[in-house]
Formats: C-alpha cells, sequence, structure tokens
C-alpha cells in the first residue's frame, strides 16, 4: 500500500499510518478463519499476502495448495482482472460442495485504474456466495478494517475521536456505506466509479447526484467531482 501511494505522488507527510482491508483480512487469514491450507486465487504479486503478519505472536504459516487439498480458498482478486467472474464457476461449484469458506480481501467488485476498469475479489466472492457458498468479508463496508484502523489510530494519538474521522473515497457501497454503519463523516469522490451516474465532468450534477445516492439509500456527508491537489 505504501508503494501504491508512492506511485499516485502522495506525499509521505500527508498520512501517519495504514489500515489497509488486506491488513484486516490477513489478520484473519492467520487465526485460521478459512484453515491453514489454502486454494489461491490471485496474482504473483499478491503472494507477499502470506507473509507473516506482525499482530500475530509466533505467526502461524499458511499453505497454498490444489483446490482438492484445501481447507478453504483465500481469493485476493481475479487471475485475470479483465476476465467475467463466471469463468470460476466450476471451481466453486467444487468448494461449495466440499463446504470451503473464501476469504475475500478485497469486497470491491470494479475498480478503475486509469481508463480501464477491471474485476476485483468481491465480484468473486459475490458469485460464490449466489451459488450458495459462504463468503467472508474484511474490508469496507464490513466492520473488521474499521477496527483494525482504530487499533492503529489508538497506536499513534487516542485522543482523535470518530467526531474528527473523515471517509473519503469513490464507493458508495464500500466508502459512504461503511462509513454511516460506524456512524462517520464521508466525502463520496463522485469523479471515480459514478461518474457517468453522477454526471460528474469537474463537479457533479447536483439532481444526478440526488438521484444516484438515493437509489443507493445511502446519504454521504460531502461530495466532490475529484481530490485535487492544493
Amino acid at each position: 500500500m505504501e508503494k501504491q501511494l508512492d506511485g499516485m505522488g502522495v506525499r509521505r507527510n500527508c498520512w501517519d499510518t495504514i489500515a489497509s482491508s488486506g491488513d484486516s483480512a490477513r489478520l484473519a487469514m492467520f487465526e485460521g478463519v478459512a484453515g491453514h491450507r489454502v486454494y489461491f486465487i490471485g496474482q504473483d504479486h499478491d503472494l507477499p499476502f502470506f507473509e507473516p503478519i506482525h499482530l500475530i505472536e509466533n505467526c502461524p504459516t499458511i499453505e497454498r495448495v490444489p483446490l482438492a487439498e484445501a481447507e478453504g480458498i483465500v481469493c485476493t482478486g481475479p487471475r485475470d482482472p479483465m476476465a467475467d467472474p463466471a469463468v470460476n464457476r466450476s471451481d466453486f461449484q467444487f468448494a461449495k460442495q466440499k463446504g470451503l469458506k473464501l476469504l475475500c480481501a478485497n469486497p470491491d467488485i470494479v475498480v478503475d485504474r486509469g481508463e480501464t476498469r477491471e474485476w476485483c475479489a468481491g465480484a468473486l466472492a459475490a458469485l460464490y456466495t449466489e451459488m450458495g457458498g459462504e463468503s467472508l468479508y474484511f474490508g469496507k463496508p464490513h466492520p473488521p478494517v474499521y477496527e483494525l484502523a482504530r487499533r492503529r489510530r489508538a497506536e499513534l494519538d487516542t485522543s482523535i475521536t470518530d467526531a474528527r474521522i473523515l471517509a473519503i473515497g469513490d464507493g458508495i457501497a464500500t466508502d459512504v456505506q461503511g462509513a454511516m454503519g460506524e456512524d462517520i463523516d464521508s466525502l463520496f469522490v463522485t469523479g471515480g466509479l459514478a461518474a457517468i451516474e453522477t454526471k460528474t465532468s469537474h463537479d457533479p450534477d447536483p439532481d444526478a447526484l440526488s438521484a444516484f445516492v438515493q437509489s443507493a439509500n445511502t446519504t454521504p456527508t460531502f461530495a466532490i467531482g475529484q481530490l485535487r491537489c492544493p
């Protein structure tokens, strides 16, 4: 995550610590929620996910095995982010019959990388759930990632209250929904995933934004077209 922020040009003095959905999912994985022999769905650059985490003393080893030998599934994302999630149906049918739980490292359904929209782990988890399997979520809008963020906040400064927290993101069903669930303020960046729905060029169209948040049954505290550097 630090390398990602560096690559985006975010200066180091803009943040103090990081709590990602991946960290939250890793903590759960090492605690054994999907077993210790798992079938891995992801790409090679996601393999650091299996490196020991400092939050657990004597961190156990998680072994990656073929699906037939697995106690559970760990999904950090599709192997091919451009492929339809349905390519996993046969594996998921077998996994469901075995009663395997799927640990989803990122609940996002899609992500925009520049002008390209890619499938995320959340799309695979949603398919597995739809097929009758059990998916475990640890990123926004689910509580575990907020619990981890609060732990890391407390390590820095216990005087920071929830009233001073602002959740920023372009996911109406993740960033905004999660903020509402945690009773914290949110800044909805409309020029990302919902740019078309909110008719955002520089700023969102007020009527389109209102219709979109109503259809999503959410209420962001604030909205902005794009994040802007000073």
